[in-house]
Order: C-alpha cells, then sequence, then structure tokens
C-alpha cells in the first residue's frame, strides 16, 4: 500500500492524502490551500491525485482545508462516490455554495485589476462545480461498517471537532493482506460544549493523524462562559455595545449555546442579542436539523428547552438592511457577526461603526493570523486599518480563550492511550501541524507506535 500526502503535511491548510492498494486509489479529504494569493492559487488550480483515475473521496468534515477545493476535483474530471456523514455533506453544500459565490467574485475583482496583457483569471470552481458535485455524496451514519467492495470497507467514528466530523477508519485488502487505516481528520477536544467527545480506535497498522495543537494546552471551555458574561454585563452597565467576531460555522453555534445557558440561568442581562451572518444562521439551522446528534448535555437541556440556539432576546439577522440598521439602535446589545478574523463580511462594518467608542467592547475568541484586521485589534493598535481608512481603537479589547475545537495535547494523549488500551499503532504519520506542533506530538506519539513516528511534507510518498 502507498500513501502520498498531497496537502496540510508540513503545514496545516490544503488537506489531501492519497491512499493506493492493488485495486483502489481513494484520496482522504480534498482541502482549500489557504494563505498568499499567489501561492495559494498555484496549489489549488492543479492535483498531484489524478482526479479522473481516483476511486472514491472520504471526507473526514466541512471546513474549507478539508473540503473547499473539492468542486474543482469535480471540474478536473472526477466522477466517483464522496463518502462522509450527514451532517457533513449537508454543511458541505452550504459552505462550497458560499465559497464557489466568492470565486467566481473574487475572478471578477482580478480581471479587473490586471487588464492588459495578463492571461484572465478564471474562478477555482463556480456554481455548476458544486451542483455536480453534490450529487456524488453517498452519506452515511456513525459508528456502522459500510462494505465498498469484498476489498474494502469504511466506518466514521465521532471526532468531537465539528458537527458530523468524524474519525475515518478504513479495511483495505492488498495483495491478500488487510490493513487498518486510521486518519483522524482534526481531532476534537473532550468536554466542549455540543459536540461529543472524540471517539478512541482499537489500534491500527496505519495511523494518520492531524497535530494543529500536539504541542500545548487549551484553556477550559467553562472558564470562557463566566468571561463572556463578565464584559458583556460590565459593557451593558456603561450602555455600551458588545462586537463579537466569530467563524460561521461552530465558533458561533457553541458562543450561542453558551448564551442560551445563560439566559436559561437568569444570569444573562436583558439586552438585545443578534446573530448577523446569513450563512451563521442556515448553519444553525442544520445544528438544529441534527441536534439529536450532540452530546447528553444538549439531550438534557432539549428535555425542558427545545432549541438550543434560541431565547427570547437573540435574533438572526437575515437581510442586509437590517444588519445596516443595527447602526442606528440605541442601548447596550451584543452583536455577533463573520468572519472571525475579521478580513470580510458584515462584522467589518460593525467594527467600524464602533471601534471608537470607549464604552463598547470587542472580544477576540481565537487565533488572529498576523496581518489580519482582528490581528491588529488583538495588538490594541491606537488606529486600525479598516476600508482602506484609519479608525481609532477606543472600545476595549478581550481575547478569551478556550473554544478551539482542534485537540490539544493532553487530549492527543488520553486518546493514543484508550485507542491502544486494545491495539496498536504500527507506522504513524504526522500531518496538518507546524514543524513545532508536529515534533511535539511526535514525542508524544512515538510510545504508542511499533515504529517511530514520520513527518511527511508535500508530495512524500511512502510504502507501507
Amino acid at each position: 500500500m502507498k500513501i502520498t500526502f498531497h496537502g496540510a503535511a508540513g503545514e496545516v491548510t490544503g488537506s489531501q492524502h492519497l491512499i493506493e492498494t492493488s485495486e483502489r486509489r481513494i484520496l482522504l479529504d480534498c482541502g482549500l490551500f489557504q494563505g498568499p494569493r499567489a501561492e495559494a492559487r498555484a496549489k489549488n488550480e492543479s492535483f498531484g491525485c489524478g482526479p479522473k483515475n481516483l476511486d472514491a473521496v472520504i471526507l473526514s468534515h466541512a471546513h474549507m482545508d478539508h473540503c473547499g477545493i473539492m468542486p474543482r476535483l469535480h471540474r478536473c474530471g472526477y466522477r466517483g462516490p464522496v463518502f462522509s456523514t450527514e451532517a457533513t455533506a449537508d454543511i458541505a453544500q452550504m459552505m462550497l455554495t458560499d465559497s464557489a459565490k466568492i470565486q467566481v467574485e473574487d475572478a471578477k475583482y482580478l480581471a479587473r485589476k490586471l487588464r492588459g496583457k495578463h492571461p484572465s483569471i478564471e474562478p477555482l470552481y463556480d456554481q455548476d462545480d458544486v451542483d455536480g458535485l453534490m450529487k456524488l455524496f453517498e452519506p452515511f451514519g456513525f459508528n456502522a461498517w459500510q462494505e465498498l467492495g469484498d476489498d474494502c470497507r469504511l466506518r466514521f467514528l465521532p471526532a468531537g471537532h465539528i458537527l458530523g466530523s468524524a474519525i475515518v477508519e478504513l479495511e483495505l485488502l492488498d495483495d491478500g493482506e488487510w490493513k487498518h487505516v486510521v486518519f483522524t481528520g482534526d481531532l476534537g477536544r473532550r468536554g466542549m460544549p455540543l459536540l461529543l467527545d472524540p471517539t478512541p480506535v482499537e489500534g491500527a497498522d496505519v495511523l494518520i493523524t492531524e497535530s494543529t495543537y500536539g504541542n500545548r494546552l487549551h484553556p477550559a471551555p467553562s472558564d470562557l462562559k463566566s468571561e463572556l458574561l463578565h464584559v458583556i454585563s460590565r459593557t451593558a452597565d456603561r450602555n455600551g455595545r458588545v462586537i463579537i467576531p466569530a467563524f460561521s460555522l461552530g465558533r458561533t453555534q457553541q458562543l450561542v449555546y453558551f448564551l442560551n445557558e445563560l439566559f436559561n440561568s437568569g444570569q444573562l442581562p436583558r439586552i438585545p442579542i443578534y446573530v448577523d451572518s446569513p450563512l451563521a444562521t442556515r448553519l444553525t439551522k442544520i445544528f438544529r436539523r441534527y441536534d439529536e446528534t450532540l452530546n447528553s448535555d444538549v439531550q438534557e437541556t432539549l428535555r425542558h428547552d427545545p432549541d438550543v440556539f434560541g431565547f427570547h432576546t437573540l435574533t438572526y439577522v437575515e437581510s442586509q438592511r437590517d444588519s445596516k440598521e443595527l447602526n442606528d439602535v440605541s442601548g447596550p446589545m451584543v452583536i455577533i457577526s463573520a468572519s472571525g478574523m475579521c478580513e470580510g463580511g458584515r462584522i467589518v462594518h460593525h467594527l467600524a461603526q464602533g471601534c471608537g467608542d470607549e464604552n463598547n467592547a470587542i472580544v477576540l475568541l481565537g487565533y488572529q493570523a498576523p496581518g489580519t484586521l482582528g490581528w491588529q485589534i488583538q495588538q490594541r493598535r491606537k488606529f486600525v486599518k479598516i476600508f482602506d481608512r484609519d479608525f481609532a481603537l477606543r472600545a476595549e479589547v478581550h481575547q478569551l480563550e478556550g473554544l478551539s475545537a482542534h485537540a490539544d495535547a493532553s487530549d492527543f494523549k488520553w486518546w493514543f492511550e484508550e485507542s491502544t488500551k486494545r491495539g496498536h499503532f504500527g507506522q504513524a504519520f504526522i500531518v496538518h501541524g507546524e514543524p513545532e506542533s508536529a515534533n511535539g506530538l511526535a514525542m508524544y506519539l512515538k510510545d504508542y507506535c511499533d515504529e517511530s513516528p514520520i513527518i511527511p511534507m508535500r508530495g512524500n510518498h511512502f510504502e507501507v
């Protein structure tokens, strides 16, 4: 069996791993490379996996760095099945539709900017490619083995990362010998709001594991809820607004769930709260549709509260007109809007309107990439650049940690220990991490493997 790493190897983004046996060519994930424009374009335009010759694609979850280039795979001739969980298929359709719109708009922008002799810029894919791709999906649920042929079977286990995210288990027959392959996708954390804990496996001949936070520890998510309440209460007392940039998928729903708990307990100030993101609103409907797959705390809440993503003072803002009208509303409020790093979407307008008021508060919930507007705010600069203008930053800035969806060092260690109680790991490959994180995880993982873990680079291939 041969494994080739076409993305998220020696880096975090663009997950693509090709498994080849004597009978099958299977691609694990097909993620968008996210980075500087020229580098990203070059990596996203072409495939090393030979799309027309693939037998199957298996999608671990619907974050863009794992699914975001799949419509281009279809554009390049792939017509085989795409296997995922049901929730992942629904989320992927929504995320890729949104991405296709961005791809088309981005191509038009570049065409205007790069006039003259520069060759025309085509979108990586469009809505027709998304529609064609979605017809290939064959989703199924967790925990049950699916027979894909005499030489292959597949099972999804809860990964605990986002709604629908799966650990991929494959049993493959190669030259008369069965191989057990496990791909973690993005492994989640224990004790997180909404989601089940990641499920241990029973060892594997081959393990492919992510390592995003393999060398560090996260704060407890419960601490964030009390800190969030403190910020909202203080800001409401001075008649200000709390502005929270949050990613539409996962982070917004976790945040709303916390606020719903605070509302139900009577602790949340009675002020209006707005989720101002059309994509987040649509994605929350999918969370409601699959609420029976969420953790035991959610199931307990649902016994007396039929909607853990809605309460009396919460409004989901749909139209652009209603979004703009929030600027004219007086009094304290909370606005949750995308994107999480403040690089686009409605949040930018809310920040331009509110960052100069010392009565307001801006709450950052996660990592802010250097150079982004979120990073400028995180650095608490006196002036931040919005719409190519300098805006004074007088609002309070709060960095709240604890909602990272990725396993940290203690979660990995727990999962490795539990997964090797009844089995072992043969050869392990560490992907989806910066060198420091991957090397840190390798130090833990070596104690659970027959062979020294390998940290592959993009384009590396291995016989196993």
